[in-house]
């Protein structure tokens, strides 16, 4: 119990918080719903195209490119058994649903990170500012934000996508900055000694050479990104993670574990084939 004389922070926290979503919904209604149609076309956009492809044609291009990037015929196999066993399971639309958002969010991380990461390597001020940032956005609990975001957006896949991006994002953009900081100085002196200016070096020097935990980065925003599949369905994200949903507001075991399974599946699919792409760039590298 909060003794009288203690002000109750938490109540004006409340408040603040309330009256803070308040005014941006009702002040910048108009931009919001021209925002939330902005980040809902690419994610229909991509379902749409993945949902256009027969599950064996999409199983045969899993199959082309994992042996493109192992050259194993085992791994091939066994990445192409995948894409099937979502369609046997009978999830295959959920499964295209849960990628789409993972595909838009990953791209959306790329384009936001990157620079991000360039320019806390180059200015070491900002990086330690981004830091206790990129610290809130991992610790703070999925479900605290994804509270103002869909008073914001509203429910469906834009608050979703955004949740997404916030969660996925961090990883990046630190194991961006982590790469370029780890380059040998004096490789960029010497390329700025051969007339090199400040973007062909980063370009042609400084990325190149931080691609493996670059590439290392982007792996653990795709499965942070797929981890935010089941939380996401509970703001009407639609995927896998509805049905996981559905199971447990039925009470329903058999489907929990399908969409589960599925889930599963999926992670393992995207995380091996990052995974064999970063080996085969590490090796090139």
């Amino acid at each position: 119990m909060t003794p009288d004389w203690l002000p109750d922070a938490g109540k004006a926290l409340q408040r603040l918080v309330n009256r803070a979503v308040d005014a941006v919904v009702v002040g910048y209604g108009d931009d919001l719903d021209g925002l939330r149609a902005l980040l809902t076309a690419p994610v229909r956009g991509v379902e749409t195209a993945l949902l256009l492809i027969p599950v064996p044609v999409f199983a045969l291009a899993v199959a082309a490119g994992a042996w493109f990037v192992r050259r194993r015929l085992g791994f091939a196999l066994a990445m192409a058994a995948l894409p099937l066993a979502l369609a046997g399971l009978g999830v295959w639309t959920e499964a295209m649903q849960s990628l789409a958002l993972v595909v838009v969010a990953v791209l959306l991380v790329a384009l936001l990170g990157l620079p991000l990461g360039v320019a806390a390597a180059r200015l070491p001020r900002l990086g330690r500012a981004l830091a206790p940032l990129y610290d809130l956005m991992q610790t703070i609990p999925s479900f605290v934000y994804l509270i103002p975001v869909a008073m914001v957006l509203g429910l469906g896949r834009a608050p979703a996508l955004v949740a997404t991006l916030i969660y996925a994002l961090p990883p990046f953009a630190r194991l961006t900055e982590l790469g370029l900081r780890g380059v040998d100085g004096e490789l960029v002196l010497a390329a700025r000694a051969l007339g090199l200016g400040p973007r062909q070096t980063l370009w042609l020097i400084e990325l190149p050479l931080a691609r493996p935990t670059i590439l290392q980065g982007l792996n653990q925003a795709i499965m942070m990104a797929l981890a935010m599949v089941v939380v996401a369905s509970m703001i009407g994200a639609k995927g896998l993670g509805e049905i996981v949903l559905l199971g447990l507001q039925r009470a329903d075991p058999g489907l929990g574990f399908v969409g589960g399974l599925a889930i599963v599946l999926l992670a393992i699919l995207l995380d091996r084939m990052a995974q064999a792409v970063l080996v085969e760039r590490g090796r090139e590298g």
